[in-house]
């Protein structure tokens, strides 16, 4: 078997995931990895399944057309390998270019790697939410004053914390 990654994209309606997933039900798989969002009234979801690629592209075909299907598959699994302790990111502020990738450039140059984010844009408000690991070897201090010069030269609040079991 196959380790498989699926993408669905599409406008939104009611039933998307009950169809997916119960197409690929019939193939025998079962889903290891899910993400699934509305983002301005389009569904997005990926998939980590392990199973036959034909089988669920096969499974799939009925729901192509309404939605843009994907079915590739994945090299050797990585392990996820933890570098260092969870941190919580969030940016608010008004909306403009190049929030997202002036914060986790920053994140980046401290040796962190991003394990989620999730952006949303409400009126004029901009909202960055994102899970950050951070290596015991960053420098927190440097980091923190990084994140504030970078956050008033956009006009952005920003805050890490360390996270919290619960935020997990």
């Amino acid at each position: 078997m196959s380790q498989l990654a699926v993408t669905v994209i599409g406008p939104d309606r009611p039933g998307i995931i009950a169809d997916v997933t119960g197409a690929l039900v019939g193939t025998g798989v079962n889903l290891e990895d899910t993400t699934m969002t509305l983002l301005r009234g389009h569904f997005a979801m990926m998939i980590v399944c392990a199973g036959p690629i034909d089988e669920v592209e096969s499974a799939l075909e009925p729901l192509q057309g309404e939605l843009v299907i994907t079915v590739r598959t994945m090299g050797p699994e990585h392990e996820h390998a933890p570098i260092g302790a969870p941190y919580m990111l969030s940016v608010h502020g008004a909306d403009r270019p190049g929030i997202v990738a002036a914060v986790t450039r920053m994140i980046a140059a401290a040796g962190g790697t991003i394990t989620d984010l999730a952006t949303r844009l409400s009126g004029g408000l901009y909202v960055l939410t994102a899970e950050v690991e951070l290596p015991a070897s960053a420098d927190l201090e440097m980091l923190d004053r990084a994140l504030e010069i970078t956050a008033e030269e956009l006009g952005v609040g920003v805050t890490l914390r360390p996270a919290e079991s619960d935020d997990l």
